[in-house]
């Protein structure tokens, strides 16, 4: 395979950056089911100091270089061996044939043995994108031995008409719909519906961006069990953060 436009003319992206990690853990089994690798300056710095220079002309090289600094900074950690997945997020946008584009991805998880069933690859749903360029994206990875993750579900353009003809792994809801949940009824019925919905579906909802102690008790409620948010643990600048998860 010779490789798609993007692989031959994608502007590199001099820009240095690195990566925190940032757990989502089982409250039910009290483990980590993954780290989220999550882009920030080269000495930690937010990410938007790396995010704003990502244009249409290096976002290839961008996604590229993402995923191979968080998977070799995950075995650096010992990540794999410690039973978690690692999550990384992808631009489906820089994705321009899906099993070229992928190559570099596969090369670094071979090369330090990281399995591919531990690799979460999401998106977000904010990112408008193709339908029909979407769906070969994420059929090609879960061929390949990927899970598959839509981030901030119900905020952006993929939503219920993608759920219809794909069922990823994982569905990450929007954290404008935990925010304050415990006293939103309006919120409450919506997530109690989509939830459900979700589980018919097979499908494993995690719940982020929780930072009170009263939206972990709601959540709990629900029987969710999948949580992320500043709660449980902050983003660890090139270190596995341990959680610390509340009492019922």
């Amino acid at each position: 395979m010779s490789g798609c436009e993007g692989c031959r003319n994608g502007a590199k992206f001099e820009l240095p950056f690195s990566m925190a990690f940032q757990p989502i853990v089982d409250i039910r089994s009290g483990s980590v089911f993954a780290h989220e690798a999550l882009v920030r300056g080269p000495h930690g710095e937010g990410a938007q100091s790396v995010l704003s220079a990502v244009d249409a002309t290096n976002r290839y090289g961008f996604d590229q270089q993402c995923r191979v600094r968080a998977i070799n900074l995950a075995h650096k950690l010992d990540l794999a061996a410690q039973g978690a997945c690692l999550s990384i997020n992808f631009m489906p946008n820089a994705v321009y044939e899906p099993r070229a584009c992928i190559r570099l991805t596969l090369a670094a998880a071979s090369a330090v043995g990281f399995p591919l069933e531990n690799i979460i690859l999401e998106f977000t749903e904010a990112e408008r994108v193709e339908p029909s360029h979407l769906l070969g994206i994420l059929r090609s990875y879960r061929d390949m031995g990927f899970k598959t993750a839509i981030d901030d579900f119900g905020a952006g353009h993929a939503g219920l008409n993608l759920l219809a003809q794909f069922q990823p792994d994982i569905v990450k809801l929007d954290m404008e719909l935990i925010r304050g949940i415990d006293t939103d009824k309006t919120k409450m019925t919506i997530v109690r519906a989509v939830t459900g919905m979700l589980a018919d579906l097979g499908i494993k909802t995690v719940c982020e961006g929780i930072e009170t102690i009263d939206e972990f008790r709601a959540l709990s409620d629900l029987g969710l069990t999948l949580f992320q948010g500043y709660l449980l643990a902050r983003p660890r600048f090139e270190g596995l953060a341990e959680p610390h998860i509340p009492t019922l």
